[in-house]
């Protein structure tokens, strides 16, 4: 294909990206026994608007749009990306165990709800797409927080606790890719 123009290309590699969690163990996934109310809180957590499945599509888009011109910014959005589908992972495990199931739903007042893109921030530029991260992760600290005050099974908030402390590590990393 000679003589057809210039190639483009991003040059950013992303081989070696690693989760960025904190170097620390996860708790033992296990339960003190089956519960559906704790089951269908933690479905919030793993695909509800506030979620590990949207952190993990909004930090995708976010890396997709930053590639091709800030590539150590993209390499870290990526990072926290794989961080929040171990988190989803394990929360995918733990609804399991409680007696849940993982179909993308879950339970609201009226019936249960499908996840949806919607709940995705498509910010294109840098620093939005720091803003409105920074914004998602001290929402999923706060509904964390809300579940564990919720649920009596130290198990359960064992998990969530630990998961708390990655998303308190994504938001130092965040504030600092937006000095």
């Amino acid at each position: 294909m000679e003589g057809t123009g210039h190639i483009i290309q991003t040059g950013c590699g992303f081989g070696g990206v690693e989760p960025l969690n904190l170097p620390l163990p996860y708790p033992e996934i296990k339960v003190r026994e089956q519960n559906q109310f704790y089951a269908n809180l933690l479905t919030l957590n793993y695909c509800g608007s506030v979620s590990e499945l949207t952190a993990v599509l909004q930090y995708i888009h976010g890396e997709s749009c930053l590639c091709c011109h800030s590539c150590s910014t993209a390499k870290t959005i990526l990072g926290m990306a794989v961080a929040e589908m171990v988190h989803l992972q394990k929360l995918g495990e733990m609804i399991l165990l409680l007696g849940g199931t993982i179909d993308f739903s879950y339970k609201t007042r009226t019936g249960m709800q499908m996840w949806s893109p919607v709940y995705t921030n498509l910010a294109s530029d840098e620093a939005q797409i720091i803003a409105v991260n920074l914004e998602s992760e001290q929402e999923a600290i706060d509904q964390y927080r809300d579940h564990m005050s919720r649920i009596e099974d130290d198990y359960v908030n064992a998990l969530l606790a630990r998961i708390i402390q990655d998303e308190e590590y994504h938001i130092m990393l965040l504030e600092m890719l937006g000095r």
